[in-house]
């Protein structure tokens, strides 16, 4: 029996994994592994935004040299491809590699928190007063109860699916590739085409690689992302032969009814509770914010915690 079973140590589950009490009993159940390069690995193009680089300064955390990349670059190369438009927008992104600043905020959080590594949730069910987390982890199927369970698992949550499954929201499928970095000048693009989707994609020279990204309706998305390589190809992107294809759901929020904070004992965190950017789909400060509102609420003990946190993250769902 745990006080508090977190899923997924993103951003916001790593993080309020380090805030709360040390005297509650914790369990976290992460996908990733402390081995290096094996396990789960988030898809991502790795820039921190400059709300993301304010979330960090509340915690008076600094970067370490090790999850930066080169190059840094301040300046956006944004392309509508329909419309035939090229602007550069001056932007601080700190360019990073996602897998080691995730592994750096797991790195953080204190010995006391019982962490699962390499382990997959596969159900979250109420039980009477308590939560039955059940997990998959060495070939072994595994469970645990919980008196609150915090969902931080992603756009796909398994907590906010079992859990809460009248509170649907929208996802797309992003899809990245990672191509051996051919153009002279490295740069970060931002582009829109309206034909293929009516979300956004992306470029980002990163470490001597290039990648190439986007949001697409998951039903054509393959289809949206091979037509945007062609698009781009005949405005000078280069690419060859790809090193590595990643593809994960995202949260896309429409409205008020896509956020989900949680109920009873049951909270959802970050993307998680559909808290991520529509237009830009940066979600990490979202994921960083709403995991502090949370520790401070559980770590003083009210007796409504899931409607204070309800209260605590409307600036969040006002904001997106």
């Amino acid at each position: 029996m745990y006080d508090i079973a977190i899923i997924g140590l993103g951003p916001a589950g790593a993080t309020i994994a380090r805030l709360l009490d040390k005297r509650l009993r914790i369990i976290a159940i992460d996908k990733k592994s402390a081995v290096e390069n094996s396990g789960f690995q988030k898809p991502c193009g790795g820039l921190l935004a400059l709300d993301a680089q304010k979330a960090l300064s509340k915690f008076n955390l600094t970067l370490p040299k090790a999850v930066l990349v080169d190059p840094q670059i301040f300046a956006v190369k944004t392309i509508d491809t329909k419309q035939r438009l090229l602007r550069y927008y001056q932007r601080f992104y700190i360019n990073l590699d996602r897998h080691k600043f995730d592994m750096w905020l797991l790195s953080l959080i204190p010995e006391q928190v019982h962490i699962e590594d390499n382990a997959t949730c596969t159900a979250v069910r109420k039980e009477g007063e308590v939560y039955a987390v059940s997990y998959f982890k060495d070939h072994t199927e595994k469970m645990i109860t919980a008196r609150h369970v915090i969902g931080a698992d992603g756009a796909n949550s398994i907590v906010r699916r079992a859990l809460f499954p009248d509170r649907n929201i929208r996802r797309y499928l992003s899809i990245q590739q990672w191509f051996p970095e051919q153009h002279r000048t490295p740069f970060y693009s931002c582009i829109f085409d309206a034909d293929i989707t009516d979300s956004y994609c992306w470029s980002i020279s990163k470490d001597g690689f290039f990648i190439l990204g986007g949001a697409f309706p998951p039903k054509t998305g393959k289809q949206g992302f091979e037509l945007l390589k062609q698009k781009l190809n005949k405005q000078g992107f280069i690419f060859g032969e790809p090193v590595k294809t990643e593809a994960c759901l995202v949260s896309m929020p429409r409205g008020l009814r896509s956020f989900c904070a949680g109920e009873g004992r049951a909270f959802l965190l970050g993307e998680a509770a559909g808290f991520i950017s529509p237009s830009s789909l940066e979600g990490i400060s979202y994921a960083l914010n709403s995991a502090y509102e949370l520790a401070s609420i559980l770590n003083s003990g009210c007796a409504n915690p899931a409607w204070k946190y309800r209260v605590k993250s409307l600036p969040i769902r006002i904001k997106l």
